[in-house]
Order: C-alpha cells, then sequence, then structure tokens
C-alpha cells in the first residue's frame, strides 16, 4: 500500500464541490485523512477565492491509475476535461505525494509543495514529520522557514 497525499481546491460553489470531492475520494479510496481547510486568493490570474486542503489516502493502485482515478473524479464532478491551468475551478485533485517517489515527469513531489502556502501549511499539518522526498527535510521545517507574508492564508470553518 502506498501512502498519498492529494491536494484538493475549487473556487466554484467551493463548499459543495469539496465536500462532493472527499465524497467520491472516499468511496474510492475508503478512509481519509484531512487537514483543515484554508481560503486563499487566486495564485497566477485574478478570480474568486479558493478553498484548499491536503487529503491523506492509501492505495495499491500504481501512480498512472492513481491520476487517472483522480482526473475522472474531477470530470465526473464538472471539470471540464480542456481546463486552463490558471483559472476558476470545479475541482481539483492534485496528486502531491506516492510514497517517497520522485519522478519529475509526473511532478512528482508536486513543485506547488514548496511554491504555495495553500498547499505547504495544510501538508506540513497533516503530515508534519514526513520529510520531502528531495530536500529530506519535514514538511513542519518548510513551513516554519516559508515567507509568511508571500501569500495569505486563513483557516476556514466550511462545516464539512
Amino acid at each position: 500500500m502506498a501512502n498519498v497525499y492529494i491536494g484538493v481546491g475549487s473556487s466554484i460553489n467551493k463548499r459543495e464541490n469539496i465536500q462532493l470531492g472527499l465524497g467520491a475520494l472516499e468511496l474510492v479510496f475508503g478512509e481519509l485523512t484531512l487537514s483543515p481547510i484554508y481560503e486563499s486568493e487566486a495564485v497566477g490570474f485574478s478570480g474568486c477565492n479558493f478553498y484548499n486542503l491536503v487529503v491523506g489516502i492509501t492505495t495499491q493502485l500504481p501512480v498512472k491509475s492513481l491520476i487517472c482515478e483522480l482526473k475522472a473524479i474531477e470530470v465526473k464532478l464538472g471539470r471540464a476535461k480542456n481546463a486552463l491551468k490558471f483559472a476558476p475551478r470545479t475541482l481539483d485533485l492534485d496528486l502531491l505525494l506516492y510514497d517517497r517517489l520522485i519522478d519529475l515527469s509526473i511532478d512528482l513531489p508536486r513543485a506547488e509543495i514548496t511554491k504555495n502556502a495553500f498547499v505547504l501549511k495544510p501538508l506540513a499539518e497533516l503530515a508534519p514529520l514526513l520529510e520531502h522526498p528531495v530536500l529530506g527535510q519535514t514538511y513542519q521545517h518548510l513551513w516554519a522557514n516559508y515567507p509568511q507574508d508571500k501569500q495569505k492564508l486563513w483557516q476556514v470553518n466550511a462545516g464539512l
């Protein structure tokens, strides 16, 4: 079984789409571990704020099958197959970590982990002592050294 972390985000009907996404993930993968939910401003484009969290799962699926499953859930819940990268989202499911696998051809570990507060902070809260497979530093340490004024981020009670 692989230990996997998935970034979950939405900027369209945020509460509803996050809830639907978590339900779909639970149906496929069983028990989920969840970080708190954070709200942040859009990054890379001007748009509505996003809700983001990180979900931990275990799976026997090979990494490429897992990516296909995540994309299928996104499409099933209303995301266009050819959606622009920097645009509003009904649901975004990004594979962040798959055990300690390093495969830059599929962006593992996902580069956004160390670039975006809305990924790093919830990951650091969910798995503080887990080490980044490339950097060899814990997520707790990476968050402690992240420039706190780089991106605005606040925890929300989304009622999920």
